[in-house]
């Protein structure tokens, strides 16, 4: 049996807790938030530390030196973000729910369902973009 089907979140080791990613880079696309409504869009706009090509943190572990408010996830602050996208395999194993049959984890293959995607044939790093980042929210 799958280790995210016979363990939970908190009992699982840092390996198989990393390897839950699936590589979406939602958590590494800036946000904006409306001040008055608070309301949060989305832009195709890169973390610095994205390897756009590969959906990959190009200095994980020292990312939040790097980048202070860089997100990183842990059992606790899973719920919070509500925005990630339903398929987020954290999301689901805390719901206790499997992963999605795309997943790297059981298809073995780690970009097929990202590259599938339109928005990562636009992604643009933050230190390449031109003008104001409100040009990039994408809907």
């Amino acid at each position: 049996m799958p280790f995210w089907k016979e363990k939970n979140l908190s009992q699982m080791s840092t390996q198989e807790w990393e390897s839950l990613c699936d590589g979406c880079a939602q958590c590494c696309l800036i946000r904006l938030e409306d001040i008055d409504t608070g309301r949060q869009v989305v832009t195709n706009v890169a973390c610095k530390l994205l390897d756009v090509e590969q959906c990959r943190c190009t200095d994980y572990v020292n990312r939040q030196k790097h980048v202070p408010d860089c997100i990183k996830l842990t059992i606790k602050n899973i719920p919070e973000y509500d925005w990630l996208p339903e398929t987020c395999a954290y999301r689901r194993v805390a719901k206790g729910k499997d992963l999605p049959n795309w997943h790297p984890l059981k298809t073995g293959k780690a970009l097929d369902h990202i590259k599938a995607n339109p928005l990562y044939e636009s992604l643009v790093s933050e230190d390449e973009i031109e003008g104001d980042i409100q040009d990039y929210v994408v809907e």
